[in-house]
């Protein structure tokens, strides 16, 4: 049974790769719409493979590109080919929404630049993501979320501790992150459509989405404001935003204000503290961080996590146990509220994460796999009016993979 949503009878042709293009597109098929994706010939899109990509966790299933892929149907096309051409034009005008996230001078070469698209459909709404944006030095530097949303933003400078080098942050997160960018980015496109007839060109870029991630930061620097040094646990900036541990060798990240302060004191057991000069306001709270990060030490090292969930709880102190991974994909918070959700069609993998879009009262389509490659390349051409003679011929030009070339497992 089709379910009726948001985007049903909305065409998408997704002609990216890797993870934020992909995954805008899914958010797209999340509430109704028909996307096709198109992949090289040989292994399609390297998305394929991340799975198997240390420090990826280990498994059966290729979580990943069912994550960022879901509810598709896959085709392979030679882009390339001369003959591949005619295919991508019918695909363009059968769209209402084209992706891509080729870098600028190759997209053109293989006739996913913007001026030959519109050309074709001057109604469609295209939608590019690049690593650094359309002008500047490094317009044309190919970018990851490692490189450009974490590594040239001052995200991935700011988020360790004093003396520590910088780590590997989780990859894919900065992708994540730019795929609700340019999501977002189709939607107002769309919107603005609806009322004016008007195609549109829209973009984002790896960089922008980590410049917004670490807007407060970056603003600051904006306004010349004097940074605090690197987070110091022992001695933070602010001892009631800071990271303890546990009796039982639990952390948590304790998120407080100076008007938490007195249900604080309460909670480790201390209410002589609320009247402390030391800490009679936030001037107070910084010049004397050290010493209470050193007290707040010893107190929450004293008792189990589930002692502090129930003080913190009871005085409405905000908090959160630090979870791994591991820990939070079995939190019942999830599927209380879908944020992972059943998949159908793969085995070893009965759940994934579910996107963080929601119309309330309005269902999204039951996650499937994504597609194996070339799926469904006969069914699209069939649709967009190639006959078996023409399909055989396009086969025979190199323009897609005969049968045997094609339903690589996902």
């Amino acid at each position: 049974m089709t379910v009726e949503s948001v985007f049903t009878g909305l065409k998408v042709l997704d002609a990216s790769s890797f993870i934020a293009a992909p995954a805008a597109a899914t958010l797209l098929s999340d509430f109704g719409a028909d996307v096709i994706k198109i992949e090289p010939p040989g292994k399609g899109d390297p998305q394929r493979m991340l799975s198997s990509v240390p420090p990826s966790p280990r498994a059966e299933a290729n979580y990943s590109w069912h994550l960022a892929n879901r509810n598709k149907r896959g085709m392979v096309i030679n882009l390339k080919s001369p003959a591949a051409t005619e295919v991508l034009k019918r695909l363009v005008q059968w769209a209402d929404v084209v992706i891509t996230n080729f870098p600028h001078g190759t997209r053109e070469k293989l006739h996913l630049g913007y001026e030959e698209v519109s050309g074709w459909n001057p109604a469609v709404v295209y939608a590019d993501i690049t690593g650094f944006g359309d002008a500047g030095p490094d317009a044309g530097q190919p970018g990851f979320d490692l490189t450009a949303a974490w590594s040239r933003s001052g995200l991935l400078a700011s988020t360790r501790d004093a003396g520590a080098p910088p780590t590997v942050p989780v990859w894919g997160s900065g992708d994540y992150m730019t795929a609700i960018a340019i999501y977002a980015a189709i939607v107002t496109a769309l919107y603005r459509r609806e009322r004016t007839g008007l195609g549109a060109s829209v973009g984002t870029s790896l960089l922008a989405t980590g410049i917004w991630a670490t807007g407060t930061l970056v603003a600051g620097a904006l306004a010349d404001g004097t940074p605090f040094q690197l987070h110091d646990r022992k001695a933070p900036a602010n001892p009631l935003i800071n990271p303890y541990e546990t009796a039982d060798d639990e952390w948590f990240m304790l998120v407080a204000s100076p008007t938490h302060w007195p249900g604080l004191t309460r909670a480790i057991g201390h209410p002589e503290l609320v009247a402390d000069p030391r800490f009679a306001d936030v001037e107070g709270f910084v010049k004397n961080a050290a010493a209470l990060a050193e007290l707040l030490d010893a107190e929450f090292r004293s008792q189990p996590f589930a002692h502090w969930k129930e003080a913190l709880t009871r005085e409405r102190v905000t908090y959160s146990l630090i979870q791994t991974p591991e820990e939070a994909a079995r939190d019942p918070q999830l599927r209380a509220n879908d944020i992972v959700v059943p998949l159908e069609g793969v085995r070893g993998l009965e759940y994934t994460v579910n996107s963080p879009v929601n119309v309330r009262g309005v269902e999204k389509v039951p996650a499937k796999r994504a597609p194996d490659l070339g799926e469904h390349n006969d069914e699209v051409l069939t649709e967009l009016g190639f006959g078996p003679a023409d399909i055989a011929e396009l086969r025979a030009q190199g323009a897609i993979p005969g049968p045997a070339d094609a339903g690589a497992p996902g």
